[in-house]
């Protein structure tokens, strides 16, 4: 169905509305709609450009990010701009993809600004009430894509600034839009001339000659270059909203031929031809190009001049075209392609900084998060996601955090039981105690991922290199239904663990906040964006533990602590679900309550086999490493049921879930709906498409690494803010949450200065810990809290650590 059936003219609202703006009779420059429905089916984001005061006269704001809607009533849609008033509502997903708004206060743009033809949305109120995936539901019978465009479809491109493409929504690294080309662009057919520099492109120069000739002070270079691409860099956006660059991307090559080596940089709309089609391991032709000192020489990095070769789209039209392989000269001379395979193995004798390529078999793809990173006077966002490799070597998996390499057509297709290679990957060490160390690999500006199933093998450029071959050797005799039945996907994970001293935990810190009190947590849980995590360090005393059962949530252990005297105690309710259920403490944890030893928090059960396995894990890694032709070489409503009532004292805050939701809880990987889950894990869509139903990650089992979890609530020394965390206490034989190789005595206080269990020792029983839990009456901790916004107003507190203070 094109639309949702009626009379287009008597009920479409958007129509009424904004016929109202284009009426002669109507004195008004706004018109708003009222009850009526409207469905937010595409939210696109935008650099501003130095005309936003022009524009928006009347708006103050820090952002630098601009974005247009697409919204219908189901019988007609339109593009509109929002305006940055707005910005906060979608930064912490509270107006997003699929949501319902009404009230909405529209505006026709001027003509004088260049924006005649076009609309704007000054204010709206978002319908929280109807869920956030309301659109699905109203929209289900709808083939959204039919639904006519009120006016004319709209043209590509942003609507308020002038700028050549929109952002991703969440992260500025990636690329997006059908003007990232991905078959190489046709010839031009005039070619712009600029004097000095044009090249003799029937001839060739070598790296060495350039160089030589540029530091001699010559700016002629007559000849092409043929180079090998060693290196390829992420994409880097560099948009002010003071700069009128309508496309401000650039990327780097490491190139090099039988000379020397030397940086090329593509710029501006080069990068939308050619940033996804040229790869490490090829060779190209490069004429009409200039060249200029190398950035590290400028910033005195080097000790020695280097050049850069730059590309443009004019002054000089630079020319690039790929040599292939039986065109290729000898003569030429061209290096191959460097490479430093690492295993598990032999990680652990590396030192920190080393870089190094790794390849292995995905166990784990953790949630999608963000950080928050300073270059300079720049602030941003950085998503990233952990993953754990196996390669055979070693039976600890090898830890990534995997930020953007700019490559999300196969990121956002990386599944456990994947086959990956990450290359230029930087090792980072963390110490626990003095001789302790844990390591994990993370990217650098030159990070490169391939993936079996995604459509990158004919470009992996490792194939046939030694560790590759031993590799398979390995996977040849791999128990696949085993390692599916250890695949995880989602949920929070958190690496490397923290130092078990307070003392080595303060010195570590470098340069972090230091404590901070509930009331500054609050506030700094306000400004929080969409799945950023943050961590925080707070003085408390916990006031209650609860332990939550994996099979049944109604499984729910209690133990209310004595007070400290700064604040009330905060009381228990009963559970909503449960009209009739008691929750007396005494009467369940009375000596006549049979001390039964349950499942510890997180011992991974037994499971029955998968029956189905669709899949053979070697005969993919066969065609990714091999290939045909081998080179020689919770939602709102589940987490507002909560165990307690609100604080007493209408001045005390209280922050945190009561309940772990749905996004903490790791998940059963299953390969039959793989794209399903991976979406469901990730960030929220940016168009209808994309929309999952709200509670679709539910559908999913939690791993077997997760048997439950503990519930703590805590009260702030400062300000008697109280705080709702949940605790994951690692436990013996788990190899998601592995405990830290350090013996003791699995009291509160050391369980929660090592972060979860002795692995030396069978872990007490969650009715026996909540039992004992009076330990910590009034004991001072030292709290640090694993923060992530996880959209609307939903903030998780994990504990990471608690340290007694003395």
């Amino acid at each position: 169905m094109a639309a949702l059936s009626g009379s287009s003219s008597d009920c479409c609202t958007l129509k009424k509305t904004l016929n109202k703006l284009t009426s002669k009779t109507s004195a008004s420059p706004r018109a708003r709609t009222h009850s009526e429905p409207l469905y937010v089916i595409s939210l696109e984001r935008y650099g501003r450009d130095p005309d936003f005061e022009i524009r928006f006269p009347d708006v103050i704001s820090m952002s630098d990010s601009l974005f247009d809607a697409t919204i219908t009533d189901g019988y007609c849609k339109i593009r509109v701009s929002l305006d940055p008033a707005l910005n906060r509502l979608i930064s912490r997903n509270k107006l997003h993809c699929g949501i319902v708004i009404r009230n909405v206060e529209f505006s026709r743009g001027e003509d004088n600004d260049g924006d005649g033809g076009t609309y704007h949305v000054c204010s709206l109120e978002v319908d929280r009430m109807s869920g956030s995936d309301a659109a699905l539901r109203a929209l289900s019978s709808v083939n959204v894509r039919s639904i006519p465009w009120m006016g004319g479809e709209p043209d590509a491109g942003p609507l308020r600034a002038r700028r050549s493409s929109y952002l991703p929504l969440w992260n500025n690294q990636d690329f997006y839009g059908e003007m990232w080309r991905d078959t190489p662009p046709s010839e031009p057919g005039a070619e712009e001339e600029s004097g000095d520099e044009i090249e003799d492109t029937r001839s060739t120069i070598s790296l060495a000659v350039i160089r030589r000739r540029f530091l001699s002070g010559s700016r002629r270079f007559d000849g092409a270059v043929c180079v090998r691409i060693l290196q390829k860099s992420r994409l880097m956006y560099y948009g002010k909203a003071d700069q009128k660059c309508e496309c401000p991307y650039k990327a780097e090559l490491l190139v090099a031929d039988g000379t020397s080596s030397a940086c090329v940089v593509l710029w501006n709309t080069l990068c939308f031809d050619w940033y996804r089609i040229l790869q490490p391991g090829q060779v190209v032709k490069l004429s009409h190009y200039r060249v200029k000192e190398s950035f590290s020489s400028r910033s005195g990095q080097e000790s020695e001049p280097h050049i850069e070769i730059s590309l443009n789209s004019r002054n000089p039209t630079a020319q690039i075209s790929i040599i292939p392989k039986n065109q290729i000269s000898p003569d030429w001379a061209l290096p191959n392609l460097p490479h430093t395979f690492i295993c598990s193995r032999d990680l652990p004798s590396c030192p920190h900084g080393d870089i190094c390529d790794v390849i292995g078999v995905v166990i784990f793809i953790g949630r999608s998060e963000r950080v928050r990173r300073q270059d300079g006077q720049r602030s941003e966002l950085e998503e990233y996601r952990w993953l754990q490799l196996e390669d055979g070597t070693s039976d600890k998996p090898t830890m990534i955090k995997l930020f953007s390499t700019s490559q999300p057509e196969i990121q956002n297709r990386i599944y456990p039981m994947s086959l990956v290679v990450c290359t230029r990957l930087k090792l980072i060490r963390s110490t626990v105690d003095r001789a302790t160390t844990f390591g994990y690999l993370t990217n650098t500006s030159l990070t490169q991922v391939y993936c079996t199933g995604t459509g990158s093998h004919p470009v992996m450029p490792y194939r046939g290199v030694r560790p590759i071959r031993q590799f398979l050797q390995w996977l040849k005799q791999v128990d696949e239904s085993s390692m599916l039945e250890r695949a995880v996907i989602g949920g929070y994970f958190n690496y490397p663990p923290l130092p078990v001293s307070l003392h080595i935990f303060m010195e570590n810190r470098q340069g972090e906040a230091g404590l901070i009190s509930g009331g500054e947590i609050k506030l700094a849980c306000e400004r929080l964006n969409y799945r950023e995590r943050r961590r925080f360090a707070i003085q408390c005393v916990i006031t209650a533990a609860c332990y939550h059962h994996r099979e049944d949530s109604e499984q729910t252990q209690y133990s209310d602590l004595p007070s400290a005297p700064l604040s009330p105690r905060v009381p228990r309710q009963k559970e909503r679900t449960e009209p009739q259920r008691t929750t007396v403490k005494r009467k369940l944890f009375s000596s006549t309550t049979p001390r039964k030893r349950l499942a510890p928090p997180l011992q991974p059960p037994v499971i029955e086999d998968d029956a189905e396995r669709d899949f053979s894990l070697f005969d993919g890694a066969m065609e990714f490493l091999v290939g045909e032709c081998d080179d020689d070489s919770n939602d709102d409503e589940e987490d507002e049921e909560d165990f307690s009532t609100p604080p007493t004292s209408p001045m005390t805050s209280r922050l945190g879930l009561t309940r772990a939701a749905l996004e903490t809880l790791p998940r059963v990987f299953c390969y039959e709906r793989r794209h399903i889950q991976a979406a469901a894990v990730g960030m929220q869509a940016n168009a209808f498409h994309k929309l999952l139903p709200q509670r679709e990650l539910q559908s999913f089992s939690p791993a077997s690494c997760y048997t439950g979890y503990f519930t703590l609530t805590m009260r702030a020394l400062s300000d008697g803010v109280t705080l709702d965390a949940i605790f994951l206490p690692t436990v013996p034989g788990n190899l998601h949450w592995a405990p830290l190789p350090l013996s003791h005595d699995n009291s509160w206080e050391s369980l929660l200065s090592h972060g979860g269990f002795s692995p030396h020792a069978p872990p007490p029983s969650p009715a026996d810990l909540i039992t004992t839990a009076d330990q910590l009456t009034n004991q001072r901790l030292l709290c640090v809290l694993e923060a992530c916004a996880l959209g609307g107003d939903k903030v998780e507190f994990v504990l990471n650590r608690a340290f007694p203070l003395r």
